[in-house]
């Protein structure tokens, strides 16, 4: 089967399993980390510290399913090629399709925000042609970097991770001194509109693994690898997650009100420089979150190219770096304009809402998976399969009833988009 075939890809396996380890972690500590921590209190006070944990476990199950199931594959496309391979090429399009679409406003919400934090430094970047200027700089630095090739990428990425690991990691242990244990009170039971609203914004932020997966094609062992890293990686993003909350609770008197709930807290227990040392970070994170964004992104286009339901030639692959480099210029050239005309925190919601779609698609995918003989055999089986992938499935849907119908109806209309696309591809094809 060409879509799990190893053989037949023209990329190169240049991603090793801590590379691929660190690739996780830099995208799913993202941008949400950054403010989340204050929306989430506003929400639920210090049961927000339960909220991280319910969405972790939530998260967990997903990935516990995302493990079997990816072992099986070894070409590119992550949730795309899942979902094709157990639904059909019009449900694996519909997902891809979304999924891409998501990505490109993810990483465009996320540019706005590093030239925000960059504001803090230059006044003048936060508008005009400044910004644009920088926004133009940072895609064409980060598309020119994955064009090179996919070594020298991860091999960054990697270096990303490991400061960003670094900074937050110093920030939750430096500040869980300065906790102040009065600040944490259980006393009064959260609503349970407020606690899912709360839990669905949280899966954003432990989002990520789904993103990776996706240049699986050009993974060392991927079907060894993904599931190990999968596991290893969201244990480490919990712990490190529960631990930044725990300081903003702790520090910050006002967290509810907070705008830079991080570099607040920073500055109470830091001094002044605090909040300069808590911007540097932000810019790290976000950068970091924006190179593997870059770096997953255009797999999509090329994976779905491959499979004949996207133009051909955005399957192109450059014939000395070995990257597909059409897919790149044009998710760039894309990315560029939507981060110079968007905004953050709408893409947040829409970004999730359409996350938890493939998230229930990928878990019903592990028993039909099961069943199928025409399909590689799991080299990593979930104890419960059918159970946890039941259970992703409901909470899935559990979050996904707490949207609000601005996003489903958005949503809506771009899975109609796609619906007209493969119409489009399918014509096009006969007709050639």
């Amino acid at each position: 089967m060409k879509s799990s075939s190893a053989s037949s890809s023209p990329l190169l396996r240049g991603i090793r399993r801590f590379d691929f380890i660190a690739l996780i972690i830099n995208i799913t500590i993202g941008a949400g980390i950054l403010g989340l921590p204050a929306r989430v209190y506003a929400l639920i006070s210090t049961w927000s510290l339960l909220a991280y944990a319910v969405s972790a476990a939530v998260i967990t199950l997903i990935i516990l399913c995302f493990a079997e199931v990816s072992s099986r594959f070894s070409g590119t496309g992550g949730p795309y090629l899942y979902t094709r391979v157990a639904f059909g090429p019009l449900i694996g399009f519909e997902v891809g399709w979304l999924f891409w679409l998501s990505r490109m406003v993810a990483f465009a919400s996320i540019c706005n925000l590093f030239v925000n934090y960059a504001s803090v430094f230059r006044p003048q970047l936060a508008g005009g042609w400044e910004r644009a200027g920088l926004m133009t700089l940072l895609v064409g630095g980060l598309a020119s970097l994955n064009y090179m090739g996919v070594k020298q990428s991860a091999r960054v990425n990697t270096i990303f991770t490991i400061s960003k690991l670094a900074a937050i990691g110093l920030f939750a242990g430096i500040g869980l001194f300065f906790a102040d244990p009065a600040a944490f009170s259980f006393q009064t039971l959260p609503g349970y509109t407020p606690f899912s609203q709360a839990v669905l914004l949280l899966i954003f932020t432990f989002s990520g693994f789904d993103v990776a997966a996706i240049p699986a094609g050009e993974i060392q062992q991927p079907q060894r690898t993904v599931p190990l890293s999968l596991l290893v990686s969201i244990g480490t993003v919990a712990v490190l997650f529960m631990a930044v909350q725990v300081v903003c609770i702790g520090t910050l008197p006002d967290l509810a009100r907070s705008e830079r709930p991080l570099a607040d807290a920073a500055a109470r227990f830091l001094g002044p420089w605090g909040a300069g040392f808590i911007t540097i970070i932000a810019l790290l994170t976000a950068t970091g979150t924006l190179h593997a964004l870059m770096l997953t992104g255009p797999r999509l286009l090329f994976a779905m190219a491959e499979q004949k339901q996207l133009p051909d030639w955005l399957a192109a692959v450059h014939p000395r770096f070995h990257t597909p480099y059409t897919a790149i210029l044009v998710t760039a050239a894309l990315q560029l304009i939507l981060a110079i005309t968007g905004t953050f925190l709408y893409a947040l919601t829409l970004s999730t809402l359409i996350r938890l779609t493939y998230y229930a698609l990928t878990c019903a995918a592990l028993p039909l998976l099961r069943r199928r003989t025409d399909v590689p055999g799991a080299q990593f089986s979930v104890a419960g399969g059918a159970l946890i992938a039941g259970s992703g499935v409901l909470l899935c849907v559990w979050l996904l009833t707490n949207s609000s119908g601005r996003e489903a109806r958005d949503a809506a209309i771009a899975a109609a988009i796609g619906l007209i696309i493969v119409g489009a591809m399918r014509r096009y094809r006969r007709s050639h």
